[in-house]
């Protein structure tokens, strides 16, 4: 074979090898995601002025969420049995409610709520938008009228409480910060003392439990063992993300009626 033949072979091989390597350094390769971010999400809460009197009663709450670059979300999925979440709970955390607002379309939501009094209450909403990631959207409101006195957020010495003939005790794992923990209830009747074996599913689950921090700062979601039955147990697991006090919310369902118990904790 000749010098100039193999030259030939050579310089083809070459200009070859070099064009099938483009496709890892010239090509660009991108993905465009739509999926919704809580980042990209706002929530606007309004209360309907001539309803926000003195006795504050039958306030309508109105929550507008949208993204904040303008575009609409008018499509949400169900999470536990609601499409849309509500805690309404007051500045020293004595009132708790826990409420679904219906639905008006156009990522609207409105609910009627009876405030004990004027003041500052923190609204914390939990949903799903359709095509997006679940959120959590908290803000201050101040509902106009009267304040009632604050009550001190004090631990309590006790962790067992009666609500609605029902008593019930909590137990925690020893409390720490930043470490997974077990909520372990335990339901009696509250005049029998025996054990309660009738709960009912509330909200898709053996129990709701909300915590929040002193401040009302922190929301912490707590999730339900699955698996669960009818009581009288109903385990959860949370963790606390700083030292402070807490107060937490367990809800319950028998007989068709939910009950809530409510304790504070110090966590070191």
């Amino acid at each position: 074979m000749s010098k100039r033949i193999l030259f030939l072979l050579l310089l083809t091989m070459l200009l070859s090898a070099c064009g099938s390597n483009s496709s890892w350094e010239d090509e660009a390769v991108s993905e465009v995601s739509d999926r919704i971010l809580a980042d990209d999400v706002e929530a606007v809460w309004t209360l309907e002025r001539d309803q926000a009197s003195a006795a504050a009663a039958g306030t309508m709450i109105r929550l507008e969420i949208k993204k904040k670059d303008g575009g609409p979300i008018d499509a949400f999925d169900i999470n536990h049995e609601k499409l849309l979440h509500l805690i309404v709970v007051s500045k020293d955390l004595s009132y708790f409610n826990h409420i679904h607002p219906e639905y008006k379309g156009n990522g609207v939501f409105e609910i009627a709520n009876d405030f004990p009094a004027g003041g500052e209450y923190r609204m914390i909403a939990d949903f799903t938008p359709t095509g997006g990631d679940p959120m959590t959207k908290m803000a201050w409101v101040r509902v106009e009228g009267e304040q009632a006195k604050p009550v001190p957020v004090v631990p309590d010495e006790t962790l067992e409480k009666t609500a609605d003939g029902n008593r019930v005790k909590l137990a925690i794992d020893p409390l720490a910060s930043k470490k997974e923990l077990t909520l372990k209830f335990t339901i009696a009747d509250e005049k029998t003392g025996k054990p309660v074996t009738d709960l009912e599913p509330y909200l898709g689950a053996i129990g709701h439990v909300v915590i929040l921090t002193e401040d009302g700062e922190r929301y912490l979601h707590v999730h339900a063992d699955e698996g669960q039955g009818t009581g009288p147990e109903a385990v959860f697991e949370t963790a606390f993300p700083k030292s402070g006090i807490y107060k937490i919310w367990g809800q319950f369902q028998r007989e068709n009626k939910v009950f809530t118990v409510s304790y504070v904790v110090r966590v070191p």
